[in-house]
């Protein structure tokens, strides 16, 4: 069958196609290919300002076009030649060496690839398409999940809410404050993902500079090479590989975006959780329906799709973290085919981003609910109770409140102010006591 939409293996490229699309100029072989001639361009430039040969304008202008305007055929182009060749970084050497015969600059085409192996091109080629998606896609697109969440935090910063603890009614929150648990989160693992250099390998065949130092003894090709990818790539050059990258950098990348990834999982279920017990409504959609055969349902899907999709990310993830840092001696072949899926993860992590924030945005918060679990728990100040009697020295108020609530499902406001009237303590202590309610007993919280 002809690929399209409903032909597609991958849901990502299949279901999902029109949701991601964007990501096909980070991750694609049209990507690959395109950063591969962008990097062996900049190489030749950068050989050319180091004056190892001279260029005319017209040259430097043309292969600048050519980088810039890229586009689908000239990729086809390289794809034929890699029929021939079976090799793809070749393949993009030789497409460059046309370009200067296309301006008479023939005379040139050795110094496309000097002294590089396909690695030198690969292993900066793929920091840099990822480094892109990282910086315009999903720094963006996670820094504005997180502004949805504290919004929400703050919009609800003064409703009282039963917490549980192990699936049981405890002391009482600010709904607010929970959200603001998944903010500090999200924003302290941001931070440490923005430290993490974007790091690339350069440096021959394996590692040396062999090629290049046996052709030009005389030049500092460790400097140059800093010089190149750091200044002309904005990459951080590792100073001892062998054939490839390390990926340690890499994997922390990866498994920092796995440790936020989990952090929405907690989230998804959280507010799943709150869905099924009411404290929220959904907004629902004219023409939609819940299930095939239950007219009623309004069904938690988004967060269900969110979780799901965070969990497909981080199996792939953790696949990429754990394996991609390992080769066998100076470099096996096994990165090179794992590499090719490292948009998938991303691809699901952003599409688990969209549904959470679409579940996010048909919230309708049900205070009545949360109110009323409020009121029917009134077990909840008991700590509030001992812990006052505690200040005041009384004997074993701990034990005293146990016996009164622990098992007991039919404390209730009544219950709890003729306990305190039975206390032999003073009448002040009593009204202080009185005074604690499960919709106020809820401590104090950071600003936010």
């Amino acid at each position: 069958m002809e690929l399209n939409n409903l032909t597609a293996i991958s849901p990502i490229d299949g279901r999902y196609r029109k949701q991601l699309a964007f990501l096909d100029i980070y991750f694609s072989e049209f990507a690959l290919i395109k950063y591969r001639v962008a990097v062996e361009i900049d190489y030749f430039l950068f050989l050319a300002d180091k004056k190892f040969f001279n260029i005319s304008a017209v040259l430097r202008r043309h292969l600048i076009a050519v980088k810039e305007n890229f586009s689908l055929a000239d990729a086809e182009q390289i794809k034929q030649t890699e029929t021939i060749t079976n090799h793809d970084v070749k393949a993009v050497e030789y497409f460059i060496k046309t370009q200067l015969e296309k301006v008479k600059a023939a005379h040139l085409k050795e110094w496309v690839h000097f002294g590089l192996t396909s690695q030198d091109v690969n292993n900066t080629a793929i920091p840099l398409s990822w480094k892109d998606c990282m910086e315009f896609e999903y720094l963006p697109a996670i820094t504005n999940t997180t502004y949805t969440i504290a919004n929400l935090a703050k919009q609800w910063n003064t409703i009282s809410m039963l917490a549980r603890t192990h699936g049981q009614p405890a002391s009482p929150t600010i709904l607010g404050k929970e959200l603001m648990v998944f903010v500090e989160r999200i924003q302290g693992q941001i931070t440490l993902f923005s430290q993490i250099p974007y790091s690339a390998k350069f440096g021959g065949a394996t590692g040396n500079f062999n090629a290049h130092h046996i052709a030009f003894p005389s030049k500092n090709w460790i400097q140059l090479a800093n010089e190149f990818v750091e200044n002309i790539l904005a990459l951080q050059r590792m100073q001892f590989t062998t054939q490839i990258e390390h990926y340690d950098n890499l994997a922390a990348h990866i498994d920092c975006i796995k440790r936020i990834n989990n952090i929405l999982i907690d989230l998804c279920r959280d507010i799943w959780t709150y869905i099924s017990i009411d404290y929220f409504k959904q907004k629902t959609k004219k023409g939609e329906v819940g299930s095939s055969a239950m007219p009623h349902k309004v069904n938690p899907i988004d967060f269900e799709n969110a979780e799901g999709n965070f969990g497909i990310a981080n199996a792939l993830l953790e696949h990429l973290s754990g394996k991609l840092p390992i080769s066998r001696l100076q470099r096996d072949l096994t990165d090179s085919t794992v590499l090719r899926n490292l948009g998938m993860p991303i691809a699901h992590t952003i599409l688990a981003l969209k549904s959470l924030e679409k579940g996010l945005g048909k919230l309708v918060l049900n205070e009545e609910k949360i109110k009323t679990d409020l009121e029917n728990n009134w077990a909840v100040v008991a700590e509030a109770i001992q812990t006052i009697l505690r200040r005041e020295n009384y004997p074993n108020p701990y034990e005293t409140l146990k016996d009164l609530t622990r098992g007991n499902n039919a404390i209730n406001k009544a219950t709890i102010h003729k306990f305190i009237d039975s206390l032999k303590i003073n009448v002040s202590i009593k009204k202080e006591l009185k005074k604690v309610t499960p919709h106020n007993y809820t401590g104090v919280q950071a600003k936010y």
